[in-house]
């Protein structure tokens, strides 16, 4: 009778891990019905291992870091001077002169001839433009003479001055007005450039 129940008991075992429902055909990750059921891929990694935290230690570092704060809270931050910006003393010496190498004669010549010509370039070309300026100047009285015998309102509507000829725009206060006897300032600077000595 023990016998008969270990068998049945050990039957039931054995049906149990078997699949109970009959899977569709054609199912991509399971076997047959005698085989183990497996189960879909997973796409992940395994868990990381946790660390053991230490307690001690941990509030140890807390600890430093609180110090450290406060040390840096109490030491008022100090300026760090900028060297780039501050000329050494033997740089300004007045007699301090570069030496350059004499020239030569054949040299000189030629820069002193090379001068003449540009200043006698500059002077053609300041003359030329001052001739363009008169010329035009005078065509353009001539034209307003031989307007005014035209019409006196078109003479008139040609000498009026054009606002939008200069893109001229002016911005002042526009809700206070003017301090009587005010006296603007002349420029005055007050210098509070900190001097670093080393």
């Amino acid at each position: 009778m023990l016998a008969a129940a270990a068998r049945g008991l050990r039957g039931a075992r054995l049906s149990s891990w078997l699949p109970q429902t009959v899977p569709f055909r054609g199912s991509h990750w399971q076997t047959s019905l005698l085989a183990f059921r497996a189960s879909l891929p997973m796409r992940a990694q395994p868990m990381k291992k946790k660390k053991k935290v230490d307690v001690k230690r941990e509030q140890a570092q807390k600890d430093r870091l609180k110090k450290k704060i406060k040390k840096l809270e109490k030491a008022a931050p100090e300026m760090i001077p900028i060297e780039d910006f501050i000329t050494p003393l033997k740089y300004s010496e007045s007699n301090r002169v570069r030496s350059l190498p004499p020239l030569s004669f054949e040299e000189t010549e030629r820069r002193v001839l090379l001068l003449k010509k540009w200043c006698l370039f500059k002077q053609k070309q300041d003359k030329a433009e001052k001739k363009a300026i008169q010329t035009l100047v005078e065509a353009q009285q001539e034209a307003l003479k031989e307007l005014r015998l035209e019409s006196e309102e078109l003479y008139q509507a040609a000498i009026r001055r054009d606002e939008g000829l200069l893109p001229f725009e002016r911005d002042g206060p526009n809700y206070t007005p003017p301090l009587p006897g005010y006296d603007p300032p002349e420029g005055k600077c007050i210098d509070i450039t900190k001097v670093y000595t080393q």
